[in-house]
């Protein structure tokens, strides 16, 4: 077997096409993939923290991938991991799918879809019963969950709807066919069921924003706005390697978590080793017997950033722009190149610091704050997600994911759908976001500290009523570090390290700053309260493991439930001063409304890591006035 001739210097260098050429072809020799045979996941399998740490330039790299391959005719699917570098396979198991659950689903099982469905007579019954065309109709195929259904266990399943299509144009997700679905098994290419459960008028509305007769007429009084940097950007980029003011770190791109952030260090000190999305649900509210299953991973289930934007100067990003190309692969394994699938650049936030002193010195200053942006965009079916990573110059992390596109519409308003357009609904909806933030507050001896408000009753001490005071709670293991948002308590997590003092001799940390909203809102018996734990807990916190990545578990589709991070921590692990991994939930609870059609404004949601003792004075005494430019 042939081994690359490899240029990596670091062991986090973003994947190449070579590299992904050269995995493909063992595979080939070791007789794993075969023409009936397709990737389900192909990503750099990162070393160990441990021997991230320890590298230093010149030591050797070995370039491992971690590829999941699916068999299309038996549905039999391998875990395999294979050295680019060596030219070989190194590890690989079949999947259980009883026990593992299943492998993600793939544009190879999706693309057939609208010709099995008009293969089914009950389909095609269902479809002349309501008086529609089955060849105007388009198959919107989802991940089938895990419910009651025996004969569905160790299959890959899909469940699909149906929406009417009036011309090449038109947005079908404007006219669903409700009260209609399929499910289909994806292995045998055939509809096991259909349950026609009631006949609901098509809306006929439109959806067509590009549409002028939709739009209405242009507002024409915008004027241009330009972002321009006369001497250039202020940052570097060495491969994935940034430099930004006191900002050092690296940054990469896989088909699972899209974005990640790695070795960010402030001023020469780490902050945090790798953060990543590394999951997401949309949990749907509607019981309907067509609708109660409708619950997507995106991440797990569909590996959504392999559908990443190609970004545009002037659409998606402004300002003087460095644009990255992520290298993913295909169904078949060939490497395919999102052209400018990330976007960096600096933005204007403001005010940094301020004070004019009238009383005594008669000074006044201010500074003017910055942000280094990385970002990229992805649509996944109906919906478009935006995941906006800043820097600021003051030593601020925060995570801002933007959600946009369409919603996934109804025709049956009710207790659990709003109306948005006459005759067409959207069922109320939550999207979960977990990430995953590999903690190093300078070092890798942290813990966390749950910070809030605590009220004084009135009496001694507090004679007058007005003390309020902070109280602050380790949480040493595991089980403790279960913890959700309360706003009224103003609560936040330090991530500390015990062994690191400021000035003032209280360690040194970071403060997770959390949105205050709701968190799964099914029952706790329901499937999707099994299957998406992570969702249930604004707050985890577990030991590093190399192998605990995705908080839903490695094979989120078809999984019963009870993987991820409700079972890492039954064992309870000590947390208090050690190398840890802070997992955080936060995300929106959508009631839909008129305005978010036909195409929705962004709806924002994220958190905030901001430093809190970290530093012994403002870390951005140092910015000057605005560079190049006098106040007037």
């Amino acid at each position: 077997m042939t081994a690359t001739v490899s240029t990596v210097t670091h062991p986090l260098e973003m994947p190449t096409e070579a590299e992904y050429a050269a995995v493909r072809e063992v595979l080939v020799e070791a007789g794993l993939l075969t023409d009936r045979v397709r990737y389900c996941f192909a990503d750099l399998e990162e070393p160990p923290k441990s021997e991230v740490l320890a590298f230093s330039a010149g030591d050797a790299v070995d370039r491992r991938f971690r590829v999941v391959l699916l068999d299309l005719d038996s549905g039999r699917s391998w875990d395999t991991v294979v050295s680019a570098t060596r030219g070989e396979v190194v590890s690989g198991r079949e999947l259980d799918p009883a026990r593992d659950g299943q492998p993600p689903i793939i544009d190879s099982e999706f693309e057939p879809m609208d010709d099995i469905l008009r293969a089914d007579a009950r389909w095609t019954d269902a479809l002349a019963a309501r008086g529609i065309d089955p060849m105007t109709v388009r198959a919107v195929p989802l991940s089938a969950g895990v419910y009651d259904y025996p004969d569905e266990v160790g299959r890959r399943m899909a469940r699909a709807f149906g929406f009417r299509q009036d011309g090449p144009d038109d947005h079908p997700w404007a006219h669903p066919i409700d009260g209609l679905v399929a499910y289909v098994d994806l292995t045998a290419r055939t509809v096991d069921r259909v349950i026609d459960h009631q006949h609901v008028p098509v809306p006929e509305v439109s959806g067509n924003f590009q549409d002028p007769a939709v739009q209405g007429p242009p507002l024409d009084s915008l004027r241009p706005i330009e972002i321009t940097q006369p001497e250039g950007r202020s940052f570097t980029v060495e491969g994935n390697h940034v430099r930004w003011g006191k900002w050092d770190l690296r940054y990469g791109f896989n088909e699972r978590e899209g974005l990640t952030l790695h070795q960010v260090a402030f001023d020469g000190r780490p902050v945090v080793h790798r953060a990543s999305v590394a999951e997401m649900v949309v949990p749907y509210a509607d019981p309907a017997p067509v609708r109660f299953w409708q619950n997507y991973f995106d991440c797990g289930e569909y590996m959504f950033a392999r559908y990443a934007d190609s970004l545009r100067l002037g659409c998606d990003c402004l300002g003087d722009i460095h644009y990255t190309d992520a290298v993913i692969a295909g169904d078949d394994g060939n490497p395919r190149t999102i052209t400018n699938a990330i976007c960096m650049h600096e933005e204007d936030y403001g005010v940094l610091w301020k004070h004019s002193d009238l009383f005594f010195t008669q000074a006044s200053e201010v500074r003017r704050q910055r942000r280094l942006v990385i970002s990229f965009f992805v649509p996944i079916g109906n919906y478009d997600y935006g995941f906006y990573w800043y820097l600021y110059l003051d030593g601020t992390i925060q995570l801002e994911v933007k959600a946009t596109g369409m919603v996934f519409a109804s025709a049956t308003p009710g207790e659990y759908a709003a109306e948005v357009a006459p005759g067409l609904a959207a069922p109320f909806h939550q999207h979960l976001f977990c990430a995953r933030l590999d903690m190093t507050v300078d070092g890798v001896h942290n813990a966390v500290d749950e910070v809030e408000a605590e009220r004084v009753p009135m009496g001694e001490g507090n004679p007058y009523g007005n003390a309020f005071r902070r109280k602050v709670t380790r949480l040493t293991s595991e089980r403790s570090a279960q913890r959700d948002n309360d706003g009224s308590v103003v609560r936040t997590w330090h991530i500390v390290n015990p062994e690191k003092t400021n000035a003032v001799g209280k360690p040194v940390g970071y403060a997770l700053h959390p949105e205050n909203k709701a968190t799964l809102l099914a029952d706790e018996q329901s499937s999707i309260h099994a299957r998406a734990g992570f969702s249930t807990h604004n707050l985890w916190v577990t030991p590093y493991a190399p192998d605990e990545r995705y908080p839903a578990g490695d094979f989120v589709n078809q999984n019963p439930g009870g993987d991820g991070l409700p079972r890492w921590t039954q064992a309870d692990r000590d947390v208090d001063g050690g190398d840890i991994v802070v997992w955080h939930t936060f995300g929106t609870t959508h009631f839909p409304r008129p305005e978010d059609w036909p195409v929705m404004p962004v709806e924002y949601t994220g958190f905030t890591l901001k430093p809190v003792g970290f530093f012994d004075v403002n870390p951005a005494l140092d910015v000057p006035p605005n560079p190049g430019k006098h106040c007037h």
